[in-house]
């Protein structure tokens, strides 16, 4: 039996907390960017599929899950592996997102079999993209990776299908999808099947990729570090080296393609 929590007490579970639990339910909040791994972590709100995996296995006997959700998003292959987990979990799961759910935070979102959004939340949808970091990448590794992201798309478009209203074409999402669009709270019923409360006063949400989207909206970027500030240019470098040099490049190619396996052999679960 899992042990009883008391309304706002946590327990540690790897590098997540058990939020409010009870006999049959307990919180699952992810607050940060989505990465692969804790090797790709910079804040300590990130979240992994390994976290995601910990976070379930101690959960064998939960029956609701409420997974709170305010991300910018993160890695399209780690997202698809914690939408997967959480789709092949028993528990309800309901979806409450507390401020903004962006790009591969958005397909987490909807893993929830109820999924509920302020009037003045956020809803992101775009493109997968790959980033490479200090990555040389040869015409046939590109149009692989390329091929990859097409199949990364037909399965995401699936996905968001699958919260749609009746009479929503899969023409209309992925429109969307290519558009990148972002929708508040009361505008995503004109889509998808969400539930809408009233506004409230979300927490401020901080993330490395809101500068690599086209159309961040620019009260997000209210957010980022004033102009005036100095940055240790060297001391950034410097922690960029050490983490690179934390984990050999094999060791990451092999992680990337354990998530691109995974992926790959849940596409029936999309229809692809």
């Amino acid at each position: 039996m899992p042990v009883l929590l008391l309304k706002n007490q946590k327990k540690n579970v790897g590098k997540l907390e058990i939020c409010n639990q009870t006999e049959i339910s307990a919180d699952l909040n992810i607050f940060g960017d989505i990465v692969s791994d804790d090797w790709g972590k910079w804040c300590d709100d990130d979240t992994c599929p390994s976290d995601i995996s910990d976070f379930l296995k101690n959960l064998e006997d939960i029956q609701e899950i409420n997974l709170h959700i305010n991300s910018g998003g993160g890695s399209v292959f780690a997202g698809i592996t914690i939408y997967n987990m959480l789709k092949r979990n028993n528990a309800r799961i309901t979806t409450y997102i507390d401020g903004i759910a962006a790009s591969i935070a958005s397909v987490i979102a909807c893993a929830g079999d109820r999924i509920v959004i302020p009037a003045n939340g956020t809803f992101m949808i775009h493109k997968p993209t790959n980033g490479y970091f200090f990555t040389s990448m040869n015409a046939d590794q590109l149009r692989k990776d390329a091929d990859t992201l097409d199949i990364c798309q037909k399965a995401i478009l699936q996905t968001y299908m699958s919260k749609t209203k009746e009479g929503v074409t899969e023409e209309e999402i992925n429109n969307l999808i290519n558009e990148e669009t972002w929708m508040v709270g009361s505008d995503t019923t004109d889509y998808f099947d969400f539930e809408v409360e009233d506004s409230v006063q979300a927490a401020a949400c901080t993330s490395n990729y809101f500068d690599e989207y086209s159309k961040t909206p620019k009260a997000l970027k209210q957010h980022e570090e004033p102009e005036n500030k100095t940055l240790d240019i060297d001391a950034i470098a410097d922690a960029v080296m050490e983490k690179i040099k934390a984990k050999e490049a094999n060791q990451r190619n092999l992680e990337k393609e354990k998530i691109k396996a995974e992926l790959l052999g849940d596409l029936d679960r999309y229809g692809v």
